[in-house]
């Protein structure tokens, strides 16, 4: 019996992550809108603002700005942008407040 051998495919490597290239997008200065990280990354809308919960989630400062008569932008905050690489912010003293339990 013999069997088939397939040819090699050559895959590409990809070099940049959809998350990294979201997480580019939303670094500038300006932001961007829903429409145009959906129509960069090929997503839908609802994916992309899932992505952006997302990010928030895991930590990183993402804004929300709308002006009158534009789509909502989203933009990763400045200090968030400088302490890139060191992972997403952590929470804030206040977040970090111990719990008590009701002893009644």
């Amino acid at each position: 019996m013999k069997t088939k051998t397939r040819p090699a495919k050559s895959r590409a490597k990809r070099t940049t992550t959809k998350k990294a290239q979201l997480i580019r997008m939303l670094s500038t200065k300006a932001g961007a809108d829903v429409g145009v990280i959906s129509n960069k990354l090929g997503w839908q809308s609802h994916t992309t603002r899932a992505a952006i919960t997302g990010l928030k989630k895991a930590g990183y400062a993402v804004s929300r700005e709308k002006e009158v008569g534009k789509p909502t932008r989203y933009r990763i905050a400045a200090a968030h942008r400088e302490a890139e690489g060191a992972g997403p912010l952590t929470a804030s003293k206040a977040d970090e407040a111990p719990v008590t339990a009701n002893a009644g």
